[in-house]
């Protein structure tokens, strides 16, 4: 599949899930740092309203890069913090609007509806051009077992391996892509800013083989 980050709407809404523990919140950060860097304005939304730690670090990442954080209360909507988002994304002209969702449920019953009403609220007055699905490379199959409850539940359009430094070697993300069949888009290396790449199949294998 294309491995590129799909914006090409204004503004483009990237969905990111997948469950606690796997860096999302993170990975958002990092993401939108890599796109302001590439001269795109973001937004971010704190759409993980059930850990208030989630709006804290999603607050102190958009600080490090002078990006807009709409957050909501503790417990409060996903889906109305989502919409909020957006609606900040069309007020300051933001490019690409990214939406960290909240990863407790693990039942496709219960991510579908909450997952899919966040979805819904987004299209009413965007598009949502990715669904990034975020794995820890560490956790091998039990992970690919949870990351399918994503994939079964939501329109997953790319994944995000984070942690993959050190122990987790390059067949996680050949494993990861035959189970799921959706293209790996971006690799976590480290726990810098920057740590977050752009997954090249053949700069990787060199890796590997070096």
């Amino acid at each position: 599949g294309d491995r590129s980050l799909n914006i090409s709407a204004s503004p483009s809404v990237l969905m990111m899930v997948g469950i606690n523990g796997t860096g999302k919140t993170t990975t958002v950060g990092k993401l939108a740092h890599k796109l302001v860097k590439a001269g795109n304005k973001c937004v971010l939304g704190a759409a993980d309203t059930f850990r208030a730690a989630a709006s804290q670090q999603l607050q102190t990442w958009g600080q490090r890069s002078s990006v807009p954080v709409v957050t909501g209360a503790e417990n409060s909507e996903p889906s109305a913090v989502a919409f909020n988002a957006v609606q900040e994304g069309l007020a300051v002209g933001a490019k690409v609007v990214i939406i960290d969702t909240a990863g407790r449920l693990h039942t496709k019953a219960g991510l579908m509806d909450e997952l899919g009403k966040v979805k819904r609220v987004i299209e009413k007055h965007a598009t949502v051009t990715e669904t990034l699905l975020v794995i820890d490379a560490t956790t091998g199959q039990n992970g690919l077992i949870q990351a399918r409850v994503f994939t079964e539940a939501v329109e997953v359009t790319g994944i995000v391996l984070t942690k993959l430094d050190g122990s987790a070697k390059g067949g996680i993300v050949i494993a990861v892509q035959r189970e799921l069949k959706v293209p790996v888009k971006f690799v976590g290396i480290g726990e810098g800013i920057d740590d977050l790449i752009e997954f090249n199949a053949e700069d990787f294998v060199d890796g590997l083989l070096s």
